[in-house]
């Protein structure tokens, strides 16, 4: 028998303009209490602020659900998400973690070199910690400027970017981008 996950109460979002896998996911939420159809997936990405950078930078060219579960399948094959050990080891050898089945994601090549990346530049100018992108009270403007200097960050990533943080309860934005 599975453990009970708690649902936060999140405050509902209206999506604008935005569209696909993530607005989709937020309909599931208010629908079923799950954003990724797997409460213990949506719990870990809740506590790990470099699993929803992760799950971020992976929802591209599939379906949305499994890049934000991608970074639940690197840390089970890593035994961690630590981006600063991440971003110090060997590249074929997370290439290869990124390529066992079920696949961290599609195109592993390609994002185990953008994971490593990130990796690089957070633990350079953050400590290796995502959360610390959004911390201190940061505007979404300037969160938003952080982020987009990440690899693999661009203009579709950073609209979604609030919302993600919001939904998984890393910041309220509900003043910023208005209630349904």
């Amino acid at each position: 028998m599975a453990a009970e996950v708690s649902v936060p109460v999140i405050v509902p979002l209206d999506p604008g303009d935005l569209e696909g896998g993530f607005v989709r996911m937020m309909d599931r939420f208010h629908l079923s209490g799950t954003l990724t159809g797997d409460p213990e997936a949506d719990a870990y990405l809740r506590r790990d602020a470099n699993a929803v950078l992760l799950g971020l930078l992976y929802d591209q060219r599939v379906r949305a659900e499994f890049a934000f579960t991608g970074p639940i399948r690197l840390r089970d094959r890593l035994g961690h998400l630590d981006l600063c050990r991440i971003a110090a080891m060997p590249l074929a050898e997370l290439q290869r973690l990124f390529a066992e089945k079920p696949a961290v994601h599609r195109f592993t090549n390609r994002m185990a070199e953008l994971t490593q990346a990130v990796a690089r530049h957070l633990c350079t100018h953050y400590d290796g910690q995502a959360a610390q992108l959004w911390a201190n009270g940061a505007s979404l403007t300037e969160i938003q400027r952080r982020v987009g200097k990440l690899p693999g960050f661009g203009e579709d990533k950073l609209r979604k970017l609030p919302y993600v943080l919001h939904y998984f309860g890393h910041r309220d934005f509900s003043r910023e981008l208005g209630r349904r």
